[in-house]
């Protein structure tokens, strides 16, 4: 396996010039009448985010900000598919007992959404673990080299984090994921672990609803919930069926289209600047839990896709390949302790019963009263609080990686 490479992100003063080129070809389309969110992203939003993007917004003064994390880039050999050049950071701990984390995220994030827990992590203490963390760039985000071939599904992204962990040394870790992170981390602790993956976290359990023949205890939960008034799901519970029901009827179209024809789509992501500015920044509103976004914020989250290695569309393929498999297929996890952060303005939340029936053998659980769907970025000091938690002296997974505990 190929030595790691330091990574710079150095846009081009000519992809830049051609950026602004595009955004001044903007066609915005009308809007009815007291439209708000009903329709989709608010033409008031755009206008505003355009202005900025064209005038003000700097990519250098983020650019910059960006390269203070550690960036590589390292060759992963994928079995079946040849190399990819992955793109990750990896900032090691001052405390060399610290814990290997490997954090995973999904779309439409990137290594972005790991920056604000990077010094949470890694700081030592004596009070709480520390963590030599990782993120991936998963295969066709950011600055990770796109796949070319067809078939490629969970086990060859489970297949490119472990063997990233294994060429830094770690070969025995823990991992975190939310979004297709989970389903990542969730194949690496089935396909790896306890050997090599000792524990894995998630802020985003995602599981099937009951069927009456496999799980007829459910399965009568749900019907109670549904057909009578006495539910036996907690306050929490029965708001995040409401919040999955939304999800399934009006926020849902996304992932139909990218499940089915991506490249469609693909075309005009990559060739609109806006039209990728919207379809992503529809998420990063609806699926979080009102957070104040500014709107730089929003514009390197959305440049980081528009500058992407492999282009906006690569992002989208994931959706296909996992769709077009059986997500019914998805493993439950034995003998790899899980923990679970639940936070209510995620897209689907399900039943807790159903977390520990479908997904992993749970020991640590916590609720929390605010957040959404990117947990790490929007309430990092509870999402660190919540590994610190779970890794932590006390703990239910202190001391799982053999001699590290962290401290």
């Amino acid at each position: 396996m190929s030595s790691e490479t330091p990574f710079r992100i150095a846009i081009s003063d000519s992809e830049l010039s051609f950026l602004q080129q595009k955004l001044a070809l903007t066609r915005l389309p009308d809007e009815l009448d007291d439209a708000g969110w009903d329709y989709g992203v608010p033409l008031a939003d755009m206008q505003r985010l355009l202005a900025r993007w064209q005038d003000g917004y700097d990519w250098r003064k983020y650019e910059r900000e960006l390269n203070e994390l550690l960036q590589f880039t390292r060759d992963i050999e994928v079995t079946g598919f040849g190399k990819l050049n992955i793109h990750y950071l990896h900032q090691r701990s001052a405390v060399e007992e610290a814990i290997p984390l490997l954090f995973v995220h999904g779309w439409p994030g990137s290594f972005f959404e790991a920056r604000k827990v990077f010094p949470l992590l890694t700081a030592a203490s004596a009070e709480y673990p520390s963590f030599h963390v990782v993120v991936l760039g998963l295969p066709g985000y950011g600055f990770s080299e796109g796949v070319k071939q067809k078939g490629f599904k969970m086990v060859q992204y489970a297949e490119v984090g472990h063997k990233l962990m294994l060429a830094l040394g770690y070969s025995e870790y823990v991992a975190q994921g939310g979004d297709w992170g989970h389903l990542v981390t969730r194949q690496m602790a089935a396909t790896y672990g306890p050997k090599h993956v000792k524990a894995w976290h998630t802020n985003m359990p995602i599981s099937m609803p009951p069927k009456p023949h496999r799980n007829p205890v459910l399965f009568l939960e749900l019907i109670l919930h549904s057909l009578t008034p006495f539910s036996p799901y907690t306050e929490s519970e029965r708001k995040g069926l409401e919040r999955a029901q939304w999800f399934s009827s009006k926020g849902q179209g996304y992932s139909k289209e990218q499940g089915t024809q991506p490249q469609t789509l693909g075309y005009s992501l990559a060739d609109s600047p806006v039209g990728l500015l919207a379809w992503i920044y529809e998420k990063l509103v609806n699926w979080t839990d009102n957070y104040q976004w500014e709107d730089d914020e929003v514009l390197t989250w959305v440049s980081i896709y528009w500058f992407s290695r492999a282009g906006p569309a690569s992002s989208l393929r994931i959706y296909y390949e996992i769709m077009n498999d059986s997500l019914m297929s998805l493993p439950y996890v034995r003998g790899v302790p899980l923990g679970v952060s639940y936070y209510p303005k995620e897209v689907a939340p399900t039943p807790r019963s159903w977390t520990k029936a479908f997904i992993g053998e749970v020991v640590f659980e916590s609720e929390h009263a605010s957040g959404g769907h990117f947990a790490a970025y929007e309430e990092p000091e509870a999402f660190v609080a919540d590994l610190r938690k779970m890794f932590g002296k006390g703990g239910p997974s202190f001391g799982v990686v053999p001699g590290l505990t962290g401290y």
